[in-house]
């Protein structure tokens, strides 16, 4: 599994990172971490508000930081 962090590095950035390693974890999902930081990129996403949550190229969420759990909840039916 694939999973992006969109945003500039933001203390936001951090804490979605954080969130989705720890749902990925819990799952026990052996899963590939990107950051993306170019606004380009982040854009072609269809992202105007950062951070990004990206897994195997499909945006799960944007503009907010979900818990670990609510990623849990993303991350399952992709599993």
């Amino acid at each position: 599994m694939e999973i992006k962090i969109l945003g500039h590095g933001c203390a936001n950035c951090a804490n979605l990172e954080k969130a989705a390693r720890a749902a990925a974890d819990e799952l026990g999902v052996d899963a590939t971490f990107t950051k993306v930081q170019d606004d380009a990129s982040i854009v072609g996403y269809g992202v105007m508000r950062t951070p990004g949550l990206v897994v195997d190229e499909q945006l799960l969420v944007s503009g907010r930081v979900p818990t670990a759990a609510q990623v849990k909840e993303l991350l399952e039916p992709l599993v």
